[in-house]
Parts: C-alpha cells; sequence; structure tokens
C-alpha cells in the first residue's frame, strides 16, 4: 500500500506508523522519519513557505516510491508532506516504510528521503525580517543522489 499526501494541514506520527502496520503480519520492521523547520541562519526565520504544483507533484512522489520498490523488498510506503506558511520547528514531511527486515526499511526511507529533497518538485522561501529568499538544493543532498545511482562505487 502506498500512501502519498501533499497538505496543509499537519500530521500524526503515531496515527500515521499505526495505519502504515495495520493488518500484515508480515511487518517486521516500520522505519519513519519526520523532517521539521529548522532555522540555521545568522538572520532568524520567521516562517518557511513551501509550494508545490499540484498533480505534478504528486507523480513525482509515486515515482520516486516506484524507484524504492524496485531497489528494496518493502511493504507500504507513505509520505506525507505539508506545503504552505510552516514555523520554525513544524513538521514539513513524514516518510514511514515497512518490510519484513529492517535493513529494507532503513534504506528504502533514506532514499526516499534524499529524493524527496533533491528530485520532488517543492519550492521552499525562508521568510526572515530582511525578506524572503528560495532554499536550493544543497551539493551534499546532490552527492546523496549520485551515491544512489551508483551504489557500486560506494562500496570499500
Amino acid at each position: 500500500m502506498n500512501k502519498i499526501v501533499v497538505q496543509e494541514k499537519d500530521f500524526d506520527l503515531s496515527t500515521e506508523v499505526a495505519l502504515a502496520q495495520a493488518n500484515d503480519g508480515n511487518i517486521g520492521a516500520v522505519v519513519s522519519f519526520v523532517g521539521l523547520v529548522r532555522d540555521l541562519n545568522d538572520t532568524p526565520i520567521q516562517k518557511m513557505t513551501l509550494e508545490h504544483y499540484p498533480g505534478m507533484t504528486e507523480k513525482a512522489l509515486q515515482s520516486i516510491v516506484d524507484k524504492a520498490r524496485n531497489q528494496w523488498s518493502i511493504g507500504n510506503i507513505t509520505i506525507i508532506h505539508r506545503v504552505g506558511d510552516l514555523a520554525v520547528n513544524d513538521q514539513i514531511v513524514l516518510v514511514v516504510t515497512t518490510s519484513k527486515h529492517r535493513k529494507n526499511a532503513f534504506d528504502a526511507c533514506e532514499f526516499i528521503m534524499d529524493y524527496l529533497k533533491t528530485q520532488a518538485p517543492f519550492w521552499k522561501k525562508e521568510v526572515s525580517k530582511e525578506g524572503g529568499k528560495w532554499v536550493e538544493a544543497k551539493d551534499s543532498d546532490q552527492d546523496r543522489i549520485k551515491q544512489h545511482q551508483n551504489p557500486q562505487e560506494n562500496s570499500d
């Protein structure tokens, strides 16, 4: 089962994890990741505004889920990504993966999160008292995607 939702309202971690594992006796592992709005700037942010392109965003998220399913044996996947105005410490994103074994659940969750940060069509603007600025993907995030695309280069 896939649950892919883009919404303004907040989500409840406990509820979503319970739903992801409900009625499936094959699940041996549930991994969840919650991303929060953080303020690492010299000038404190007042809010972060997240925008997206409805329809296209959900298709991109489904593509990310499909890629994860092609690499790992995983059960249920939940992605909830918020849009709109968010304050520091607000939840932005939830990824939940289930599998028979923990390694698949961990690896798939990390993969999905890395792709969300770089490939999903969300636009983030940090707003401070000095104005707003659009946030670009970091080089380190792009490097993580390259590692996923060339896993044989990462085995030492």
